[in-house]
């Protein structure tokens, strides 16, 4: 289910946790309001703040090992586990939208819908959404939720320490003695600014793509993927309304065949 840390990607996630400890040391040896808390003995927001940076790593850890999706083996034992049989998969009628599984040129694996090759993982990864270089990790079918919580538990920390970053300013006379009474928070509050944006973005654009139950490789590449290409512009065919596809991504545990919701009653055949 994991993948070893030591592995591929092992310097991103150093220079992450690095990253993450070191603007945390920062905002606790400067006048900061959780340094003042601390030295009051009102320990509660300097705790809450540690327990939740440490939520975080625990879940940049999940997001970044686990195994997103990746498909090991071609699908027939799945089909036929969830009461689909090879009769009835053949007996989809064509249509101007239907499109059979085809086989990857790389793995040589039957690929279900909405699964996609990563050249980088070199593994065909279900309901494939994007290769985050970040995580060093595919977003896919089985971390998707974790990298969206972890995504909102980071945005969480960063706003929160830079909040806690412009409570330890100090003031001085000029701005030579300004810079250098706070250089190294100063340094730290942008870094904190241009990740708490950039999170934000990310968070904000993965709800909207959960939202409408497309992906990022859909939403970027529709015109060339095959199962997408000949439906219009403002068609999706997995798309269940808003509040059901939410309750499907964040409490939808099992594996889903997309095969299934694409040929659902209504849908054109293809």
């Amino acid at each position: 289910m994991f993948k070893n840390v030591f592995g591929s990607g092992f310097l991103v996630r150093t220079a992450h946790i690095i990253l993450t400890w070191v603007i945390t040391l920062i905002l606790f040896l400067h006048d900061t309001d959780l340094r003042k808390q601390e030295e009051s003995g009102h320990l509660i927001q300097p705790v809450l703040f540690v327990l939740l940076v440490l939520l975080s790593v625990l879940l940049y850890f999940t997001v970044s090992l686990m195994d997103p999706g990746f498909v090991l083996s071609d699908d027939r034992d799945l089909l036929f586990t969830l009461g689909i049989t090879e009769e009835q998969d053949d007996m989809i009628p064509p249509t101007t939208k239907s499109l059979r599984q085809r086989r990857c040129g790389h793995c040589l694996l039957q690929q279900p819908m909405r699964s996609k090759h990563c050249q980088t993982c070199q593994h065909c990864v279900r309901r494939y959404d994007h290769h985050c270089p970040w995580i060093e990790n595919c977003v896919g079918e089985r971390n998707h939720r974790w990298f969206v919580l972890y995504l909102a538990v980071q945005l969480l920390v960063l706003m929160w320490g830079l909040h806690m970053a412009w409570s330890g300013f100090m003031f001085a006379p000029t701005w030579q003695l300004w810079l250098h009474a706070n250089g190294v928070l100063l340094g730290a509050a942008v870094m904190e600014a241009v990740l708490s944006l950039t999170v934000l973005l990310l968070l904000g654009s993965h709800l909207y793509l959960v939202s409408l139950n497309t992906t990022t490789w859909e939403f970027m590449s529709r015109h060339r993927i095959s199962y997408l290409k000949h439906c219009g512009i403002d068609e999706n065919p997995f798309d269940r309304g808003a509040l059901r596809n939410l309750w499907g991504f964040f409490c939808g545990w099992g594996t889903v065949v997309w095969e299934q919701v694409y040929f659902r009653e209504g849908n054109d055949p293809i």
